[in-house]
């Protein structure tokens, strides 16, 4: 069995070739009309799966389009590309490491890797291990150094290991215990003070979430933590009662001060941003309990039942994918809004941002060659109705055209008055509103004959394409199978694009460049800057002054 990812360039298939043509043939139509000419469109042009309903049918594609759209998947290596990601291969080449985030929600999977391990093994022991912390920690057998029970947890990660599990407790906050959660991860020291505010030194639990137990922005922040805790309780404060450690480095957490048996690991096969479901997910488990952790981890393992196991045709993950594909390399469109009508979900856009945009804002193939065509779009978004006070405007009336992503609960966890239809009715509408418009017979037909300067401006161009997703309520379960769902996606994309979706070289050279950096803002003001561009030089020295009050600011 193959266990490489293809190496197919997409604009060399016919399927590109044919869906170019198609796309200077529908630019020409509008949707409104192909739904007038088609009564049967909602229908076809949707799917359901995992508790998830998806309507594409407000994109500018028809059966054709479609049906191009699934023979390009075909013919960039579907069939290899997925068997080689279920059976363990090193599909993340650059760095040598398999892929297998999806084992973490179905720890009784068989799979054996090259060498012997049983992935799905460990992450039970792991599970298991979490189960039993979390319950001693929720139910007050496991307490602090002065023996009271815990009131906080705060949880110390940056990327994947904060965007993940923020995003989830705030989504699940309604399931949420007694136990408050926090997120620092900012190395800025405002994020880490004006949580402190907030805490009690005697029933704070940390969670340092970091795999290697030396990334500086979580490890700076958890040290300020240990310092604040020995500082505010003297001799009776014990790290090891309360820190735990979501890491692999057993020498770096124990030089730490923590105890290795509250060190909980994830493994290489598990990308950051990928990671919610593991150990990183403690903060999650603790909030909400963990029988609603396993409900969770359950929803994204059905949404990934549904993606191996359903014909591409009425795959919502494959669906979603190619109509991305569609809108960016075929009509051109550059971004991705994500517009979840829930403030539950008010974090799902930031967290997206991440898994979509360090997956696949690549700009070399898998051969190591320049991209000839675009790969991932730029992602963002707001929860409605704030949205529809900021930026709708623009993808109403502007310039460029910018897909969207609906989301909404056909109930909420929050009843009473009218708001939830008030928010539902808004959902529905700024989707029908992108995609029929209104023209400027439509406003002069409101006007009645009398004067209206202002209707050039209330004309809407209308064509806006847009993807609607429905679930009955926002469980964890169903949450589980919606950030599945953009985590397929998301794949899926990248697949076509031929690009490795689980690498993020990106993100190294900032780094690089800051640990030469900081030595020049720890030496004397007086010191020559060197070894930098001019700019950052400039900028180093101003800097400096400032700092140490040796100038003051022009106009100050």
């Amino acid at each position: 069995m193959n266990l490489r990812l293809p190496r197919i360039n997409p604009t060399e298939t016919s399927a590109w070739k044919q869906l170019t043509h198609s796309a200077q043939v529908l630019q020409g139509q509008r949707l409104q009309d192909l739904f007038g000419a088609d009564p049967d469109r909602a229908e076809r042009m949707s799917a359901e799966g995992a508790g998830w309903f998806l309507d594409y049918s407000k994109n500018l594609l028809d059966d054709q389009t479609l049906h191009h759209l699934l023979k390009l998947l075909e013919e960039c290596g579907w069939e290899q590309a997925l068997n080689a990601t279920r059976n363990g291969g090193a599909i993340n080449e650059t760095e040598n490491r398999a892929v297998l985030h999806t084992v973490l929600r179905d720890p009784g999977h068989p799979l054996r890797l090259s060498d012997g391990s049983q992935p799905g093994v460990l992450v039970e022991e792991v599970l298991n291990r979490m189960e039993k912390f979390v319950e001693s920690v929720r139910g007050g057998q496991l307490r602090g150094c002065t023996g009271q029970a815990f009131t906080d947890v705060v949880n110390m990660g940056i990327g994947g290991s904060d965007l993940g599990p923020l995003m989830a407790c705030e989504a699940l906050a309604p399931y949420a215990g007694p136990l408050r959660v926090h997120f620092v991860s900012n190395v800025d020291g405002a994020h880490w003070q004006r949580t402190l505010l907030r805490l009690n030194p005697e029933t704070t639990l940390f969670l340092v979430a970091s795999k290697t137990f030396t990334t500086q922005e979580t490890m700076a922040n958890a040290q300020s933590a240990r310092n604040w805790l020995t500082q505010a309780l003297g001799e009776r404060a014990k790290v090891k009662d309360h820190f735990v450690a979501l890491s692999t480095n057993r020498e770096k957490v124990v030089e730490f001060g923590i105890d290795s048996e509250r060190m909980f690991p994830f493994w290489d096969w598990v990308g950051g941003r990928y990671s919610v479901w593991s150990a990183i997910g403690m903060s999650l488990a603790l909030s909400i309990g963990f029988e609603r952790f396993r409900e969770f981890l359950e929803g994204a393992r059905q949404m990934d039942l549904h993606f191996w196991e359903t014909p591409p045709a009425r795959n919502l993950p494959v669906l979603l994918a190619l109509v991305g594909v569609w809108n960016r390399n075929f009509l051109k469109m550059e971004t991705l809004a994500v517009l979840p009508y829930d403030q539950c979900l008010s974090r799902f856009p930031a967290y997206l941002q991440q898994a979509d945009m360090e997956s696949n804002g690549k700009s070399v193939d898998r051969e190591g060659n320049p991209l000839t065509y675009h790969s991932g779009p730029v992602l963002w978004g707001e929860p409605g109705t704030n949205g529809q006070h900021a930026f709708y405007q623009l993808i109403h009336q502007g310039t460029v055209r910018v897909p969207c992503d609906f989301i909404l609960a056909a109930n909420t966890h929050y009843p009473g008055g009218p708001h939830h239809r008030y928010l539902s009715a808004n959902a529905f509408a700024q989707a029908q509103a992108l995609m029929q418009g209104r023209s400027l017979d439509e406003v002069r037909a409101v006007s009645a004959g009398s004067s209206n300067p202002a209707e050039a401006y209330q004309v809407f161009e209308g064509n806006r394409p847009s993807n609607f997703l429905l679930c009955q309520r926002l469980t964890p379960a169903a949450l589980g199978a919606l950030v599945a769902l953009y985590e397929h996606k998301i794949w899926v994309q990248g697949v076509v694009w031929n690009v490795f979706s689980y690498d993020q070289w990106g993100v190294e050279l900032g780094k690089i460049l800051a640990g030469k950096v900081l030595p020049l803002l720890e030496e004397d003001p007086q010191g020559e800057v060197s070894g930098v561009d001019s700019s950052t030089k400039a900028l180093v020295e101003r800097w400096r002054r400032w700092q140490d009050g040796l100038e003051k600011p022009k106009g100050s």
